[in-house]
């Protein structure tokens, strides 16, 4: 899978160091001094007899170690790296995670279609932001704050019914996990796209939606 990510990255991927071996602490305090994201710390693994459980207790947990560990999360989220730091102090294990809807939303996707409207906006040579790619094969492209309210209706002017497509804005009071958050043994959060100067300006929705709806509606033909 790094193979890959290095391969689609592009070359403005190495402006940005490798994030490998870099503390959870440090790295949020860079999302939120660098890129002025709001960042907080969500639950952690905890290794009982060999085997990763989530810290939330539930043994069943869908995301152990990436989701949020109390209820006011959004109230606990910062874009302060002095904050951040002292967050991740009290847990350095903690998860990095994202809210969406305010400095960027993001649209969710399905690997395969993500791979696959990836290479047709580089061909495309559309701007593209920062993109995740999560353990449990799930793509995120960042996008201006806004696309949870108009991706509906853009998809429905392309023809598509937003029911049919397996394609999601994540806004307001929602979040994403960021990388190298780990999901379980699943393995961890990576950059299909690494976050770089080149692109700190995200695109809005509106300019991705066409790609990406014609790959979700590829991919769920087969």
């Amino acid at each position: 899978m790094f193979i890959v990510e290095e391969t689609i990255a592009g070359p403005e991927a190495a402006q940005i160091p490798k994030q490998r071996g870099e503390s959870l602490l440090d790295t949020a305090v860079r999302y939120a001094e660098e890129r002025h994201w709001d960042v907080f710390p969500g639950t952690w693994l905890e290794a009982v007899d060999g085997v990763q459980h989530c810290s939330c207790g539930n043994a069943a947990c869908a995301t152990p170690g990436a989701h949020p560990a109390r209820e006011d999360w959004a109230t606990q989220a910062t874009g302060s790296a002095t904050v951040a730091r002292r967050l991740w102090s009290k847990q350095p294990t903690a998860s990095i995670l994202l809210p969406t809807g305010r400095t960027f939303d993001t649209i969710d996707v399905p690997e395969t279609a993500g791979l696959l409207a990836l290479a047709r906006m580089e061909r495309m040579e559309l701007t593209l932001g920062p993109v995740t790619w999560t353990p449990d094969r799930r793509m995120q492209f960042f996008v201006l704050p806004g696309a949870s309210v108009k991706v509906p209706d853009l998809v429905r002017k392309l023809g598509w019914s937003p029911l049919a497509l397996d394609l999601r804005a994540l806004g307001e009071g929602e979040f994403v996990a960021a990388p190298p958050t780990r999901y379980g043994s699943r393995g961890a959060v990576q950059w299909a796209r690494r976050p770089t100067p080149a692109n700190r300006w995200l695109p809005d929705a509106e300019e991705l939606i066409s790609p990406l709806a014609y790959a979700c509606g590829r991919d769920g033909r087969r």
